[in-house]
């Protein structure tokens, strides 16, 4: 007898968490590894947010709360989409969740079913097709191109789709990517959803963070029958520099909030009660570090691409948003898995391969990370990259 359900056998483990893995068990032996691979900003949580977390545990504040969040966050959250994205939701229409991570999956589970279509734009974020697959649906990948910045076009779009597709989901400011679709562009994306109600799910976890004045859109936001077909998913790992405190949240149209509310009440009951109170301080407090941290990545991209597209051999497409760098390096020869691997060996840097996110052309750089990694890493993938062509 097999133990195991079919869906459990299906999934590929995370390349990303497991490259992080061996490069922290290499440090950890004395080993000087450069690390590129976390997705997690390498500066502290602001101090008010921990506070506020501090100041909630001290008070008692560690039992249950409604399985959707506290009253409070909720409201803030709906307050923040308002304010900020143009988004009309109630505050019953925003669940809490264990990190945007668990509000996709929430999302997928809660809309998809066995037999449902969903088309993905690939290099994709690499949780979306598993989670999928959890789901009992089929991931429908569809390849981008460099030449158009790594963005799925409507004519892409529409002819993926076929009567079984159910969803289609858009992550703007992209990972691994940086790709970041103008208002115009997820209009004409929103069009071709309407034509046949295909849902939308919009991940934008990286929306804070975008460089040289480009403006982020939210797709809900478009007309009320974009808004009525998009959940919208976000949280506070990257732009609050919460990685670990596990905070997500989705915004969508009443049935689907309150189916996910019941997913969620018997699945992790509530999320952390006193990381709820770090959020809502998050929200309601000074934001200015937001604004510094993005400074700081920004330096971080203008040297890496400059780096980077200066090694013969080596070209990229500048990323507009998030903080990751997908260099093209299928001029070596080798694939992405065989390439990250030698590279790890010889010159002790940790990368994430590309066909991770679906594109085995590339591999993937944080530049989440200090400026003396960066350099130093980049040290030895030049060298690395040298000794291919010799």
């Amino acid at each position: 007898m097999n133990p195991l359900a079919e869906r459990a056998t299906t999934l590929t483990p995370s390349l990303t968490l497991a490259i992080d893995a061996k490069a922290k068990k290499l440090k950890a032996d004395g080993v000087d590894v450069c690390g590129f691979g976390a997705g997690e900003p390498d500066i502290d949580t602001p101090q008010h947010i921990k506070d506020a977390a501090i100041k909630a545990l001290q008070a008692g504040f560690t039992k249950y709360t409604p399985s959707s969040g506290t009253p409070e966050l909720r409201a803030a959250i709906a307050e923040k989409l308002k304010n900020e994205n143009g988004l009309d939701y109630k505050p019953s229409q925003v669940i809490v969740n264990c990190g945007a991570k668990h509000s996709c999956y929430n999302v997928i589970i809660g809309t998809c079913n066995p037999g449902d279509e969903v088309i993905i734009p690939s290099p994709f974020w690499l949780s979306y097709p598993e989670m999928v697959k959890l789901a009992g649906a089929t991931p429908v990948i569809v390849p981008t191109s460099e030449e158009n910045g790594f963005k799925i076009t409507p004519e892409q779009f529409r002819d993926a789709m076929t009567p079984a597709t159910k969803l289609i989901i858009l992550n703007s400011p992209g990972n691994p990517t940086g790709s970041v679709y103008s208002r115009d562009e997820l209009q004409a994306l929103a069009d071709v959803a309407l034509e046949e109600e295909i849902l939308i799910l919009s991940d934008e976890i990286y929306e804070k963070i975008t460089y040289d004045g480009t403006a982020f859109s939210s797709i809900a936001a478009l007309s009320k029958d974009v808004y009525d077909l998009t959940i919208t998913v976000n949280g506070f790992s990257k732009a609050f520099s919460m990685t670990g405190w596990r905070l997500g949240y989705i915004a969508a149209p009443e049935p689907i909030a309150k189916a996910i509310d019941s997913i969620q009440s018997h699945s992790t009951s509530n999320p952390t009660s006193f990381a709820q109170s770090g959020a809502l301080a998050g929200l309601k407090g000074d934001q200015s570090f937001i604004g510094e941290m993005v400074k700081t990545f920004a330096e971080r991209r203008a040297y890496m691409f400059d780096r980077l597209t200066k090694i013969p051999g080596v070209s990229c497409v500048k990323p507009m948003g998030a903080f990751y760098m997908l260099p093209n390096i299928s001029k070596f020869g080798l694939s992405s898995s065989a390439f990250c691997d030698k590279l790890l060996d010889a010159q002790k840097v940790a990368c994430v391969p590309g066909i991770a996110f679906g594109s085995d052309a590339y591999m993937r750089l944080s530049y989440a990370c200090s400026m003396e990694n960066i350099t130093k890493g980049l040290d030895r993938i030049e060298a690395f990259c040298a000794s291919l062509t010799k």
